[in-house]
């Protein structure tokens, strides 16, 4: 019989990587994020899961689209507090530009990043960061408590 994993009620988990500045690398942020969530015990397919997910999809994109510096990579930090129950993404690129929440035209294409953003996390903004270039963090609150362990696809 497997021993349970006893982890602390205010541990912090953490997972940090960086990724190449193209479609492929927001893609790639995007699965493996699903992934860790998974791992610290979000079922795949829940509303916390899918949500979290979808804010570091928006996020990754925009630092693909608009944060772009040519030879330049993004970064994304995940932070899971259990403590307080919610989960909080930083996305870090080396563009100056700061993101702007707009509201687009009812049959624009896009524009609409922020805007999920603002509907799923619970506050998010913009933070300086060391070396060029900006974080833009959310944070999103967890409705349910996470199973001990990871989920099955």
């Amino acid at each position: 019989m497997p021993t349970p994993r006893n982890r602390p009620a205010t541990a912090d988990r953490v997972f940090a990587q960086r990724f190449s500045a193209t479609r492929r690398g927001a893609r790639l942020a995007r699965l493996l994020a699903a992934l860790q969530l998974a791992e610290w015990g979000l079922a795949r397919d829940s509303a916390d899961h899918d949500a979290v997910a979808l804010v570091v999809a928006e996020l990754a994109a925009n630092a693909v689209l608009h944060g772009r510096v040519p030879g330049r990579d993004f970064a994304l930090l995940l932070r899971y507090d259990d403590g307080r129950g919610a989960i909080r993404v930083e996305l870090s690129d080396t563009h100056p530009a700061q993101p702007s929440r707009a509201t687009p035209a009812p049959d624009a294409d896009h524009g609409r990043g922020l805007v999920l953003v603002d509907a799923l996390a619970t506050r998010w903004g913009v933070s300086t960061r060391v070396g060029p270039g900006k974080t833009v963090w959310a944070e999103c609150a967890l409705s349910t408590e996470p199973s001990p362990g990871p989920s099955c696809p």
